[in-house]
């Protein structure tokens, strides 16, 4: 097996985001750092830090120049970081020593890393935001449509009230809707720049450094934090945090739903399902599955990147790099999960007859009863009576509903508790969801 599922050949078509890969590709990486890398120069050489002849030259050898990433292995070995052998594959590629010289002028190693990761987190996020609309758009749908449709609520995997599918559909989306709004507030603080130099003074850009580092920020599309951020690792940890969340969120859809498409249970049907290698009749649901043990893997990794917030001093090789064997692998298995929940969401459909079977015994409205009963005596009296009712109907394989019809005669008990009657606001709630995601796409489409 693949040391990560996420590249490995046998297990593409399981994991593979063909979309996200890309970004943390090697190849990757290293054409995001050259371009942080012009940037820089464009902004010195506007400045006047450096030369603008030079500054031009390596702006534009920073698009055009080519370097394999495997050429930089045996430094990076050596020096943790990647960027002492790009300085030097660059300077090798370009022949142009008099301009080369100026190049990764007054930055740092983790200035071009950090600032290299949140311009490829701004494309991730972007395709986030997409997935994330396609989503929400399809349980809306489910819930606008299945507003009053019946179902049992379930608690501690029994039986409980009745709710609605609309609202259970409701109750996997306002999750999504509350993360994909927390995303556009993270968004500035997580999509910035990053140019401080060793320790994080910005020493050799002298009085300048802000206004490079505001001139390199427009050049690239990313915020100024205005200071340093080397050590101060609270963008990523919320990330982190809020990709668990969002991931967690999904990971709970996915788990009802898997209990809900049970054998002997059938309340909704799945788009498809995976083939057993010996058993004929199976059709297991492989996307819930795997949207479940990315929620699990998830709140895994967040413990390392929350961990690696704990940053020593002015800079902290081994939080840095328990980042970089973090943050990729949750983002691949987020973008994976998002995409996987909208093709479940657009390809299941609701069973109203069983959905109605949980109805049959009466049970379900033993809460009604007794509140209804509360009315004319006292509520404990009223519970207890239902209690010992309830029991007494599953000993005889009774309907609990009519044995009150029988004991308490002279109400219209099968018009007070019938499915539509006991739904209280659950029609409400998925009728709600479905306004405000709608309201969520509109918004997010003006943007």
């Amino acid at each position: 097996m693949a040391a990560s599922l996420f590249d490995s050949a046998v297990f593409r078509g399981l994991l593979h985001d063909a979309e996200l890969a890309p970004l943390f590709s090697d190849s990757a990486e290293v054409r995001a750092m050259l371009l942080v890398e012009g940037a820089l120069a464009e902004a010195q050489g506007a400045l006047g830090l450096i030369p603008e002849e030079s500054a031009a030259f390596l702006h534009r050898a920073c698009h055009e120049v080519q370097i394999d990433p495997s050429a930089l292995a045996a430094a990076t070995g050596q020096n943790a970081v990647p960027v002492p052998a790009l300085v030097a594959a660059f300077g090798k590629a370009v022949e142009a020593p008099a301009h080369a010289q100026w190049f990764h002028y007054g930055a740092t190693s983790q200035d071009i890393i950090d600032s290299a990761l949140t311009l490829r987190l701004r494309r991730v996020v972007a395709v986030f935001e997409d997935r994330i609309a396609t989503l929400l758009a399809a349980l809306s749908r489910l819930a606008e449509d299945h507003a009053h449709l019946p179902m049992a609520a379930r608690t501690y995997m029994q039986a409980a009230t009745p709710t609605s599918f609309g609202a259970v559909v409701a109750s996997w989306g306002w999750p999504v809707l509350s993360h994909a709004e927390r995303l556009a507030a993270l968004k500035p603080r997580l999509l910035r720049v990053s140019l401080s130099g060793a320790a994080g003074t910005s020493a050799p850009l002298g009085a300048q450094a802000g206004e490079i580092r505001a001139h390199m920020a427009r050049a690239l599309g990313l915020a100024d934090p205005g200071r340093s951020w080397h050590s101060t690792r609270d963008s990523v940890a919320e990330f982190s945090g809020w990709i668990t969340g969002l991931s967690a969120a999904l990971g709970k859809m996915a788990e009802d739903l898997m209990l809900m498409s049970q054998s002997g249970l059938g309340e909704v049907a799945l788009s498809g399902g995976g083939a057993s290698s010996t058993m004929p009749q199976k059709a297991n649901p492989v996307g819930l599955s795997v949207i479940a043990a990315l929620a699990r893997q998830a709140v895994a990794l967040n413990g390392v990147m929350q961990g690696a917030a704990i940053h020593r001093q002015q800079r902290d090789a081994a939080a840095w790099i328990s980042e970089w064997l973090t943050l990729p692998q949750m983002c691949l298995g987020l973008g994976r999960a998002v995409s996987l929940a909208a093709d479940e969401a657009r390809g299941l459909s609701p069973n109203p007859g069983a959905m109605a079977r949980a109805f049959d015994d009466g049970m379900i409205h033993a809460e009604a009863i007794s509140f209804l009963l509360a009315k004319d005596m006292p509520r404990p009296q009223a519970q207890a009576a239902v209690k010992a009712l309830a029991a007494e109907a599953r000993d005889r394989g009774a309907s609990l509903v009519g044995m009150v019809a029988e004991r308490w005669p002279g109400r219209d008990w099968a018009a007070a508790l019938s499915p539509a009657a006991q739904l209280g606001h659950a029609p409400d709630e998925a009728r709600n969801f479905a306004e405000a995601a709608r309201g969520y796409a509109k918004t997010a489409g003006q943007k």
